[in-house]
């Protein structure tokens, strides 16, 4: 697996022939995993052809891995399969449940945060990267409720489920965001609880900002107030691989590269910063002349 760096693209089938005739610069590609769960077709070449020349992210919606109902094996063996087959970079989901009685609702639905939840969800990701042989990346999902049996905030549930898990964390910051605005907790207590350690990768999107409610829409671009989160949480996690994501009213793939430049020009802030901190030794900031005559003076001192 590759060292992912820089700002990607969600996989969407509108941009499909736009990728296939012009190869655009773009340092990774994000697949959504039910997309491509079918043998054959045109949505299987067209992802072959991108893996051939990018790397490819796999994100999934229906693990469904807080709900407290069994893993779905049908589902665990098709997602085993694709992985299989693409060799993606990453294999992600959302930290959420989906399913009840067999029916997928489609909808990523919040879960209480308290420590069965917890217990729940990281038994389900030993299993699961069990089954992949490789490390899950779970995503925050945006709520509208909150529940009376939670015993802990939003940033320490998924704290604690990345301890124990050993997964790590897909962080939504646009998710953080419309949350944070609905349930009026701080985005920057947020990412102060958050282990350093522990995101591997962002996502960035678009929400309908209803002045009382925000809805997480992903139908547009990302809102300025995403992009001052965006650059917090890149101060605190240092250069992590993001993904644009458009999930409806798709834009040309011209409008989505200009706001991955835009992101990507936030992680080479943090690239300059990280090469700033780590300074030359004191006598490799000294011209070459001033080095042979400090060497000079302590060969002939036996230092």
């Amino acid at each position: 697996m590759t060292r992912l760096s820089g700002c990607g693209l969600g996989l969407r089938k509108e941009h499909f022939e736009t990728i296939l005739r012009e190869n655009p610069p773009v340092p990774f590609w994000e697949a959504l995993s039910e997309n491509f769960m079918v043998a054959g077709g045109r949505p299987r070449r067209v992802l072959e052809a991108v893996r051939r020349s990018s790397p490819v992210l796999l994100h999934g919606v229906s693990l469904s891995i807080g709900s407290a109902e069994p893993l779905d094996r049908a589902y665990l063996a098709r997602l085993e399969e694709l992985v299989r087959w693409i060799q993606p970079e990453t294999v992600s989901d959302h930290l959420c449940w989906t399913a009840l009685g067999g029916a997928n609702s489609h909808d990523l639905l919040p879960l209480p945060f308290t420590e069965a939840a917890v217990a729940r969800v990281a038994d389900k990701v030993g299993r699961v990267q069990d089954a992949l042989g490789r490390p899950l990346l779970l995503e925050n999902v945006s709520s509208y409720v909150a529940f009376r049996e939670s015993t802990m905030s939003e940033a320490e549930f998924v704290s604690a489920v990345v301890r124990r898990s050993g997964c790590r964390l897909l962080l939504d910051v646009n998710n953080l965001y419309v949350n944070a605005r609905n349930q009026g907790f701080s985005t920057e207590g947020y990412l102060a609880t958050l282990p350093k350690g522990a995101v591997a990768q962002i996502h960035l999107a678009g929400h309908d900002d209803q002045g009382d409610v925000v809805v997480d829409t992903h139908d547009r671009d990302v809102a300025e107030s995403v992009w001052r989160l965006y650059r917090l949480a890149i101060a605190r996690f240092g250069d992590v691989p993001t993904i644009i994501e458009r999930d409806a009213r798709v834009p040309p793939l011209a409008d989505l590269l200009r706001e991955a430049r835009r992101a990507e020009s936030i992680l080479e802030e943090a690239r300059s910063r990280s090469r700033s901190a780590v300074r030359p030794g004191w006598s490799e900031s000294l011209p070459s002349d001033a080095r042979l005559s400090l060497l000079g003076e302590c060969h002939a001192f036996a230092c």
